[in-house]
């Protein structure tokens, strides 16, 4: 029975990548990458040689029984995604399901993700929060701004630089006026930037300046402690 590894790859700083990832993606036989073009830019700088098969969200369904019975046989992989933690918002979670299933070891490395550097620099609570990935394009979008209005806990979710001016125009018609938002863009890359504020603040911050990178958004958690009454 072989093994399937699961390796994060920096979302910016190629310097984020651990010693132990660089050492499992040289030893295993064959590595499955999210897009061959971008995985291999990062295999050359570490002098990396070993094989690279596409393994994406257009194929897995396809593929997957298939790399599952080849790490049956004996062989080992391992799952790399464009940047960041495979399966969290990018293609992995129905390998890892299904070697589970067929009793075969899956071992996430630890590394880099998103989410986790934006919800600690937001300055927001952190110790219970809700991640929800991406925001739906059309169908939904309300619905789940209604239920982060009335989110107790930190929310966390991904953002598209198209779309972070009408998610925050969606906000601020749902959310407290006095609600903060922080949003994180290029997390370790060279014009990583947070911006804090309201959602008609960062609206209107967006709107007069472009909004470039990849986002990540962080909402306050509705305030729902009750106000004291004196007597």
């Amino acid at each position: 029975m072989g093994k399937l590894f699961i390796v994060p790859t920096p979302i910016g700083n190629l310097e984020d990548m651990t010693y132990r990832a660089i050492r499992v993606l040289k030893e295993v036989d064959l590595i499955l990458a999210e897009d061959t073009r971008v995985s291999s830019k990062l295999l050359r700088h570490y002098e990396i040689e070993n094989k690279l098969v596409s393994h994406h969200q257009h194929n897995e369904h396809k593929t997957t029984t298939r790399i599952v019975d080849e790490i049956k046989s004996g062989l080992t992989y391992a799952l790399i995604s464009d940047a960041g933690t495979p399966a969290i918002s990018d293609p992995g979670f129905l390998l890892s399901r299904a070697c589970v299933e067929a009793g075969i070891e899956v071992d996430c490395l630890p590394g880099a993700t998103a989410f986790v550097p934006a919800i600690v620099n937001s300055g927001f609570p952190c110790e219970k929060f809700q991640y929800i990935g991406f925001m739906p394009h059309k169908k939904g979008r309300q619905t789940i701004a209604k239920q982060i209005a009335e989110e107790v806990k930190t929310t966390v979710l991904y953002e598209s630089p198209h779309r972070v001016i009408k998610t925050m125009k969606l906000f601020s018609e749902f959310l407290d006026e006095k609600r903060m938002i922080s949003v994180s863009r290029e997390i370790s890359k060279k014009f990583e930037e947070t911006v804090r504020g309201t959602a008609t603040e960062l609206m209107i911050h967006f709107e007069n300046k472009a909004p470039k990178g990849e986002f990540v958004v962080v909402v306050e958690g509705k305030n729902n402690q009750p106000s004291v009454q004196e007597d």
